[in-house]
């Protein structure tokens, strides 16, 4: 038997590592051209409404030990192959072909893209998703307060990862940030 990767949680239950989020308000910050003149900080926000997954540990939630939650983007992986993969394809001078997305897809599930992780599909009555893909690049942090108060002025269920795709979704997501790059490998004097 499979373990599911998903369970539905009510709104009244407090945000966990895991949980998806959708059409959730967050901050980006606009790029600037290095040309031009720095404009403040609060010129360059921009609000935008993502769909994210909690990747704060679940221990520090449900013990209160941090104030700002941790998020990633989340995407279908359909729109994220239109969008993202198709184009980054065509500006390398390469065809979008069926056999390189399908070995692209390959490379992520085996952990060899580095700042991709997929999440899997779910059908369910309540709610459901396509498969969908989570980028470590786009990473945002919220105000735990607000987050909690929005999700309780929704109402509604939502999805939560279950144990252990929730860790393994949170390990990919460490693989990601511990890269260390040396400009000089260690010389052996052994």
């Amino acid at each position: 038997m499979t373990e599911p990767w998903y369970q539905v949680i009510a709104a009244v239950q407090p945000i966990s590592q895991g949980d998806l989020i959708l059409d959730c308000p967050v901050l980006m910050w606009k790029r600037l051209d290095p040309a031009t003149a720095t404009p403040a900080l609060a010129d360059r926000a921009i609000l935008l409404r993502e769909d994210v997954v909690v990747m704060t540990q679940a221990c520090d939630l449900e013990h209160h030990k941090v104030h700002d939650v941790v998020l990633c983007r989340h995407i279908p992986l359909t729109a994220y192959r239109k969008n993202d993969w198709e184009p980054w394809m065509a500006a390398r001078g390469q065809a979008p072909s069926e056999k390189a997305w399908r070995r692209f897809c390959d490379d992520i599930a085996a952990g060899y893209v580095w700042n991709l992780s997929f999440l899997d599909c779910f059908d369910h009555a309540e709610m459901g998703t396509e498969v969908r893909i989570v980028n470590f690049h786009t990473v945002f942090t919220i105000p735990r307060d607000f987050l909690e108060g929005l999700l309780r002025d929704r109402g509604g269920a939502r999805l939560r990862l279950c144990s252990p795709y929730r860790e393994h979704l949170s390990q990919a997501f460490a693989r990601f940030f511990m890269r260390v790059g040396l400009p000089q490998p260690v010389t052996p004097t052994w």
